[in-house]
């Protein structure tokens, strides 16, 4: 089973075509039925109607975004003014690469404090040796080299601190540090210009991560209850014969919004050439059941009801049909036709204005 409709049906068969009958047809129960007029030198495609897997469900509209894990702030470890940006919004970034450059004077002043912490912690060290020797000699109380001890402990616990905050963006002498991207993607937003102030609260960069998507769906109420998690789902994204993009059901909403009717469901779909969030699309939903398919141009709307012509012998027979979805120029019916009946795939308005005289 392929990806996507076309591609899981089997090739429709063409039959040839008969000569139009020269006789008017007999008498016909319910719809009436047409043979194509001689005169008229129609050519009617005959099309065999086809049992298909994955029997769309229908079509309802739906909204591609990002997934919440896909968006990343890129924030500063410290307060301080842009040096340089080396990135635009939208270009795509790879992990690591340099977003921008900046300068801060906190890191200078953290390099001092850690100085003096190590500094600190040297004379610790040698304090607490020196009074650890003197309790075991029982010169002076344990209680003052257990005091020695704590102090060594909370100077190394200093220079921890300080060699953290020094290390965080990548710190050089100078108070400048490089921010890069975490993640391979695109740039979603540029907050700051060269010259600008960056603080700790406010992120300059967002990157977006590639290859991952969702689709925002609105079920109708007559779906609502069909629909599951784990349902395979189609988004067409180009013009008509386009290959769409595959995805599945992810979630459905528990409850009907009252307003509007309908159930919130989330499926998710992978990066492809036109897959870009905030674009509006449809998409087709797949049910794991068994239909009958015909090519989108057999099926013509007469009064309020969707019909196909069905040739009965040498005549064309109006016939009303429930369509469930239509997805890469086929139509696929729920109602009304049957596996191996002959519909007309071409001429169809010409046997609609027969049908109406």
């Amino acid at each position: 089973m392929t990806p996507h409709l076309i591609a899981r049906l089997a090739p429709l068969a063409v039959l040839a075509i008969l000569p139009a009958c020269s006789s008017p047809p007999s008498e016909q129960t319910g719809d009436k039925a047409v043979t194509a007029d001689p005169a008229a030198g129609l050519a009617i495609e005959s099309v065999a109607a086809r049992e298909v897997d994955n029997v769309p469900l229908g079509s309802v509209p739906g909204t591609i975004s990002l997934p919440p894990e896909a968006r990343v702030a890129v924030t500063a470890p410290f307060a301080g003014a842009v040096v340089r940006v080396y990135v635009i919004e939208g270009q795509q970034v790879a992990r690591g690469e340099a977003l921008g450059l900046m300068r801060a004077t906190e890191p200078v002043a953290i390099g001092g404090d850690l100085a003096r912490a190590r500094s600190a912690t040297t004379l610790a060290e040698a304090r607490a040796r020196r009074l650890a020797q003197l309790a075991d000699e029982g010169v002076i109380a344990h209680a003052r080299a257990d005091e020695a001890k704590a102090e060594l402990e909370q100077a190394r616990a200093s220079v921890a601190q300080f060699s953290r905050m020094a290390s965080l963006g990548g710190v050089a002498a100078d108070g400048t540090m490089t921010l890069r991207s975490p993640i391979a993607g695109r740039v979603a937003a540029v907050a700051v210009e060269t010259g600008g102030g960056v603080d700790t609260v406010t992120a300059p960069f967002v990157v977006e991560a590639a290859g991952a998507y969702q689709v925002e769906l609105q079920l109708p109420e007559r779906l609502a209850q069909a629909v599951r998690p784990g349902m395979a789902v189609e988004i067409a994204l180009g013009a008509d014969g386009a290959k769409p993009v595959g995805g599945q059901i992810i979630a459905v909403a528990p409850s009907l919004d009252p307003a509007t009717r309908s159930v919130m469901a989330r499926a998710s779909i992978g990066g492809a050439p036109g897959v870009i969030a905030g674009r509006y699309v449809t998409v087709t939903i797949l049910g794991q059941g068994r239909g009958i398919a015909v090519p989108e141009r057999a099926v013509t709307r007469i009064g309020d009801k969707d019909h196909v012509f069905v040739r009965k012998g040498k005549a064309w027979e109006k016939r009303a049909v429930t369509v469930a979805a239509r997805s890469g120029g086929l139509a696929v019916i729920a109602g009304g036709l049957a596996a191996g009946e002959i519909v007309a795939g071409s001429s169809v308005a010409e046997l609609k204005a027969m049908n109406a005289e």
